[in-house]
C-alpha cells in the first residue's frame, strides 16, 4: 500500500491524541496560555524549516491574509471554543458530538461552493459516521443546560467548518510550510490577545505539561495538521473531513489506555459504525472536482 494511502489513518491517530493531551494540559495551564506557547514554538520551528529548505517565505498581501484568517479559525477560535466549552461545564463527549457535525456541514456547503458532487453513498457514509460517533459520546438531553459552554462549542463548529472550506479554496496558492508558518503565527498572536483581554494566565510547569505540549507541537501541529492541509489540497473537502468521524472513538480509546477512563460496549459498537461510515464516505468519488485557484 502506498504511503500516501496511509496518511488519512495517520492523521486520525495523531489528531485524536490531541484530545487526550488537551485534558492533561488544562490541569496545569489555562487554554490560551498553553496554546500561545505551543503555536509560538511551532511558528519558530516552521521558520527554521523554511530557512534550511530555502522555501519561499514572502507572499503577497492576499495570500498572507488568507493564511492568517484560516490560521485564526483553525488554531485560534476552534481550539479556544473546545477548551472553553469543557471549562464551562459541557461534557467532552457533548463537545465532540457538536464538532462532529462538521463533515455533514462541510459536505452540504462544499457542493454549493466548489461544485463537488456528494453522492448518495457518501451522504449515507457521513450520516452513518455521525451515528457511530453519537454511540460513543452518549449525550443526554440534560447537557442542553450548559448554555455558555454550548455557545463556545457551536462557535468551534462554525470556525473549523469555515476554516476547512476556506483552506480548500485557497490551497495550492503558496507552499505548504509557508502557509503553515503564517497560520501558526496568526494563531500565536490570537492567543496572546486572548490572554491579555479575556483569560488569566495560569501556567504550572510540570513533567506531564511539558510532555503533553511537546506532543501537541510535534505530533499534532507539525504532523496531523500538515497532513490535513495536504489531504484538503489533494481530495474533496467532504471526503477529507469524513475521517474526522473516527476521532471521538479513537480519543475514547486513548483516554481508556492513557488516563484510565472507562470504555463501554457502546464505544466499540460506535467505533465499528463510524468506521463503516468513513469507508462509505471516502470511497464515493466526486464526478466534478474543483481545482485550486492559481
Amino acid at each position: 500500500m502506498p504511503f500516501k494511502n496511509l496518511l488519512p489513518i495517520l492523521f486520525v491517530v495523531l489528531w485524536s491524541s490531541a484530545f487526550v493531551t488537551g485534558k492533561i494540559i488544562v490541569v496545569d495551564a489555562s487554554p490560551s496560555t498553553a496554546l500561545g506557547l505551543r503555536f509560538g514554538v511551532v511558528t519558530l520551528g516552521l521558520l527554521v524549516f523554511i530557512f534550511f529548505r530555502d522555501e519561499r517565505l514572502w507572499v503577497n498581501g492576499r495570500s498572507f491574509l488568507e493564511a492568517c484568517v484560516t490560521g485564526i479559525l483553525f488554531h485560534g477560535v476552534y481550539l479556544t471554543g473546545i477548551f472553553h466549552a469543557v471549562l464551562n461545564g459541557v461534557p467532552a463527549g457533548s463537545v465532540a458530538l457538536i464538532v462532529c457535525l462538521q463533515p455533514l456541514l462541510t459536505g452540504a456547503l462544499a457542493g454549493y461552493l466548489f461544485s463537488e458532487v456528494v453522492s448518495t453513498r457518501q451522504w449515507a457514509g457521513l450520516f452513518l459516521g455521525f451515528a457511530g460517533t453519537a454511540f460513543v459520546v452518549d449525550v443526554g438531553m440534560e447537557d442542553l443546560s450548559y448554555s455558555v459552554g454550548l455557545i463556545w462549542a457551536l462557535l468551534a463548529l462554525v470556525a473549523v467548518t469555515s476554516a476547512t472550506l476556506l483552506q480548500k479554496r485557497f490551497s495550492g496558492r503558496i507552499p505548504l510550510p509557508t502557509n503553515n508558518f503564517y497560520q501558526a503565527g496568526a494563531a500565536t498572536f490570537f492567543h496572546v490577545l486572548v490572554v491579555l483581554v479575556l483569560e488569566p494566565v495560569r501556567l504550572n510547569i510540570t513533567d506531564s505539561l511539558v510532555l503533553a505540549v511537546f506532543w501537541q507541537i510535534v505530533a499534532v501541529s507539525f504532523g496531523a495538521f500538515s497532513i490535513l492541509m495536504y489531504l484538503l489540497a489533494q481530495n474533496s473537502a467532504s471526503e477529507t473531513v469524513a475521517w474526522l468521524f473516527l476521532v471521538p472513538p479513537l480519543a475514547a480509546m486513548f483516554s481508556w489506555f492513557l488516563l484510565g477512563e472507562r470504555l463501554e460496549p457502546n464505544d466499540f459498537i460506535g467505533f465499528a459504525v463510524a468506521s463503516a461510515g468513513v469507508y462509505l464516505a471516502t470511497r464515493g468519488k466526486q464526478t466534478k472536482e474543483s481545482q485550486p485557484e492559481s
